[in-house]
C-alpha cells in the first residue's frame, strides 16, 4: 500500500473548496422563507429530488460496512443488509407512504402530527418528544457517520483521523447552515454524477481482475474462509470470522431484518424531499429514480470486496500473524479498548518514535518493512479489520488521480449524507421546538439563525459520540434494530389504525426509546451482554406497540373532525371503518382501488429493487449461471410494476389530488 499523490490531494481540495463555494452562493436565495429553506419552496423537480435522495443512502460509512459484509460473505452480504443498507422501504415511499405524507402540505414529519392529531396538549406534547427523539436519532447517525469518516481518512491521509473529520464535517455544517435545502440538493446532483461515474470504473476494474468465478470462489475461501463465498442464495448457517459470529444464522437474521424494514417502511416517507414534492406523481418518480441510481453502489461495493480479496492474499498471505499483530499491540498498550484501536493503530505508523522500540521492530518482524500500511488492516479481535477493506484498496489498487476521485465520491456520499440528514433536523429544531414553543413570533432571519446554532450543535454531539464508538457495524446495528424500533409501532400505526392517539404515541415512543437507550449505555459499560440484534429488535418492537395500544385504548379518541380530515385528504387503507362508512359509494370505490394497486406494488418493487442489486454484483464476481438464473426474476418484477405502478400514476396536473396548508 501507498500513500495518496499529490494529484489525488489536489482533486479532494478543489471539490470541497468548490462544494463550500455553491453553499455560500445559495445562501440569498434560501433565506428567503422557511419554505425556501427547507424544502426549495417546494418547486424542486422530481429528478433532483431523486438524485438528492440517492446521494443521502450513499453515505460512506454504510458504503464501507456493506463493503465489509460483502468481503465477509460475497454477494450474500446483502441479506445482512436487509436491516438499512438494502433500502427496503424505498418500495413503500414509491407505492403509497411518500405521496401521503406530501398531501399533507406539511414541512416536517413532526408538524404532521397536528395534522394527524389536531391542536390538543397532548399534540404539543407528541410534538416536543418526537422532535427531542429525531434531534437524538440524527446525533447518533451522525456519530456512525463520523466513526466511519474517521476510520476511513486514517488510512488515507498523514494526519490525526479525528482532526482531519472535524475539518470535512465542518465543511459539510457550513455550506448546509447558509445554504438550506437548496444547497443540500445542488450538491448533492455535483455529487451523484461523481459517485455513479467512480462506481462504474471500480465495477470494470473488479470485474478485469477476476479470471474467472470458480478461482475467485477458491481464493475468496482461502483468505476468508468462507466456502460459499460466490454464492446469492441464503443459507441457514454460514461461516462469519471472530467479532461477527452472531451473523452466522444468516437466514433468520435477514428475516427479522425484512420485518424491520417492512414495519418501518409502512410508516416512512416523513422527508423533505417527499413533503416538498410538486405532486403525488413525483413523489413515485424521484423514489423510483433513488433505486435506479442506488443499484449503482453494490457493483462498486462488490468491487470493493473482489479487489480487497486479492489485496489482502497479496499483503497478508499468512493470516494467523494478524492475531500475533494484535496480540503483540495489546501487550504493549493493555488500556486499549475496541473503540480507541483504530486511532491507536494509525498513531503508531504516524508516530512509530513515540512507542517503545521493542513494539515498533516486533511489527516489523511479523508484518515486514511496510508494517505501517499493513497495520490498518489488523483488527481488535486479531483477524483482518473487515471495515478497512474499501480504504486499504483505495490506496493499493486505484491508480493516481484516479483515487483521488473515489475519495471526492467517498466524501461526496458522506456529505450528501450529513448534509440532507442534518437539515431535516435542523427544520425540526425549528419549527417543532424553538418556534412552537420558545419564540412563536420570531421573524424569519431569527428562525434561519436558530436554525444555524441548531446544525452545529447537533454536528458537534455527533461528533463526540462517534469517536468513542466501538465500530461502525455495532453502533449501525444498535441503530436500526434497537433505537429506531422503539419508534416503529407510533409511526405504523398512526397510518392504519383510526383508534391510535397522541397520547399512544407518547407512550410507545418513549417506552422503546427509554429501554433502547439503557440497554445501549448498560452494554457499554459491560454491565449486560451483548445480545443479537433480533432479540433485542424483538423486545424494543413488543415494548413500542404495547405501550402505543394501550395508551391509546385508555385514553380518549382523536377528535373526529380532525381524523375525518385527516383520512379524506391522505386516503389510507387499514383499520379506518368509522371514516370509511362515512364515504360516498364512488369516493370508497376510488380509495379502493387506489389502495389495492398500492398493496400490490410494494413485493413487487421490493423483488425489483433486490435483483437490481444483485444482478450487477453476480457480473462482477463472474457468477453468469446465478445471473442467468436471477435476470428472469427481475423481467418479471418489471412487468408487474409498469402494470400495477407506472399505468396507474396520476398526470403531474391532476385535479383530484389534494394538498392542505
Amino acid at each position: 500500500m501507498h500513500n495518496l499523490h499529490t494529484i489525488d490531494y489536489a482533486i479532494i481540495i478543489v471539490y470541497l473548496i468548490a462544494t463550500t463555494i455553491i453553499g455560500l452562493i445559495l445562501t440569498r436565495r434560501a433565506s428567503k422563507s422557511l419554505d425556501h429553506y427547507f424544502l426549495g419552496n417546494r418547486q424542486m423537480p422530481w429528478w433532483l429530488l431523486g438524485i438528492a435522495g440517492m446521494s443521502n443512502w450513499f453515505d460512506l460509512t454504510g458504503t464501507m460496512v456493506i463493503t465489509s459484509f460483502l468481503y465477509m460473505l460475497g454477494p450474500r452480504g446483502i441479506y445482512i443488509e436487509f436491516r438499512g443498507g438494502a433500502c427496503l422501504c424505498l418500495p413503500f415511499m414509491l407505492a403509497y407512504a411518500g405521496k401521503w405524507h406530501r398531501r399533507s402540505g406539511c414541512m416536517t414529519g413532526l408538524e404532521w402530527m397536528l395534522y394527524r392529531y389536531g391542536r390538543t396538549r397532548a399534540v404539543e406534547s407528541v410534538r416536543l418528544v418526537s422532535a427531542v427523539i429525531r434531534i437524538l436519532t440524527t446525533v447518533f447517525m451522525l456519530a456512525y457517520l463520523v466513526r466511519g469518516a474517521s476510520l476511513f481518512l486514517g488510512i488515507m491521509v498523514p494526519y490525526s483521523p479525528t482532526v482531519v473529520t472535524c475539518f470535512v464535517v465542518g465543511l459539510t455544517a457550513l455550506y448546509t447552515t447558509f445554504a438550506g435545502f437548496y444547497g443540500v440538493v445542488i450538491t448533492d446532483l455535483i455529487q451523484g454524477v461523481i459517485i455513479i461515474i467512480s462506481c462504474l470504473v471500480i465495477s470494470v476494474m473488479a470485474w478485469v481482475s477476476v479470471p474467472d468465478g470458480a478461482s475467485l470462489a477458491s481464493l475468496a475461501q482461502s483468505v476468508t474462509g468462507n466456502a460459499d463465498w460466490i454464492s446469492t442464495v441464503p443459507s441457514w448457517h454460514t461461516t462469519m470470522p471472530k467479532g461477527y459470529e452472531m451473523y452466522q444464522s444468516l437466514l433468520l437474521f435477514s428475516f427479522f431484518y425484512l420485518l424491520r424494514n417492512t414495519i418501518g417502511g409502512m410508516g416512512s416517507g416523513d422527508e423533505s424531499r417527499y413533503f416538498g414534492a410538486r405532486n403525488d406523481r413525483e413523489c413515485g418518480l424521484q423514489s423510483m429514480l433513488q433505486a435506479i441510481t442506488i443499484s449503482f453502489r453494490w457493483p462498486l461495493m462488490a468491487g470493493f470486496a473482489v479487489m480487497g480479496i486479492y489485496l489482502v492474499s497479496q499483503v497478508l498471505p499468512h493470516q494467523e500473524v494478524v492475531g500475533q499483530t494484535a496480540t503483540l499491540i495489546k501487550s504493549f498498550c493493555p488500556g486499549t479498548t475496541a473503540g480507541l484501536w483504530h486511532d491507536l493503530t494509525s498513531h503508531i505508523a504516524r508516530a512509530p518514535q513515540s512507542y517503545p522500540p521493542a513494539l515498533i521492530e516486533g511489527l516489523k518482524n511479523l508484518l515486514g518493512a511496510d508494517w505501517g500500511s499493513k497495520l490498518a488492516l489488523v483488527g481488535y479481535e486479531g483477524i483482518v479489520n473487515p471495515e478497512q477493506v474499501l480504504p486499504a484498496v483505495l490506496l493499493s489498487k486505484v491508480p493516481m488521480g484516479l483515487a483521488g476521485l473515489i475519495i471526492v465520491a467517498m466524501l461526496a456520499a458522506m456529505k450528501g449524507s450529513l448534509a440532507g440528514m442534518v437539515n431535516g433536523t435542523s427544520a425540526f429544531f425549528v419549527k417543532d421546538i424553538y418556534q412552537a414553543f420558545l419564540r412563536p413570533n420570531a421573524s424569519t432571519r431569527e428562525l434561519i439563525g436558530a436554525s444555524w446554532l441548531s446544525t452545529g450543535g447537533v454536528m458537534a454531539l455527533g461528533l463526540l459520540v462517534g469517536m468513542f464508538a466501538t465500530s461502525i457495524n455495532s453502533i449501525w446495528g444498535w441503530i436500526i434494530m434497537s433505537f429506531t424500533a422503539g419508534s416503529l409501532a407510533p409511526a405504523f400505526l398512526r397510518f392504519y389504525w383510526w383508534r391510535c392517539n397522541a397520547w399512544g404515541v407518547i407512550w410507545g415512543m418513549l417506552m422503546g426509546t427509554i429501554a433502547s437507550v439503557v440497554q445501549y449505555a448498560l452494554q457499554t459499560f459491560g454491565l449486560i451482554d451483548i445480545y443479537p440484534e433480533w432479540q433485542v429488535f424483538i423486545f424494543m418492537t413488543i415494548l413500542s406497540f404495547s405501550g402505543t395500544i394501550i395508551a391509546s385504548l385508555m385514553t380518549a379518541p382523536t377528535d373526529m373532525e380532525t381524523l375525518r380530515h385527516f383520512y379524506r385528504t391522505t386516503r389510507p387503507f387499514g383499520f379506518w371503518g368509522p371514516l370509511k362508512r362515512e364515504l360516498s359509494t364512488e369516493d370508497r370505490t376510488a380509495f379502493a382501488r387506489e389502495n389495492r394497486n398500492d398493496i400490490i406494488t410494494v413485493p413487487i418493487a421490493m423483488v425489483w429493487q433486490v435483483t437490481m442489486f444483485i444482478l450487477p454484483m453476480q457480473l462482477v464476481v463472474k457468477s453468469y449461471s446465478a445471473f442467468w438464473m436471477t435476470l428472469p426474476i427481475f423481467l418479471v418484477s418489471v412487468a408487474g410494476m409498469y402494470w400495477f405502478w407506472w399505468r396507474n400514476l396520476p398526470p403531474a396536473t391532476d385535479p383530484a389530488e389534494t394538498a392542505v396548508s
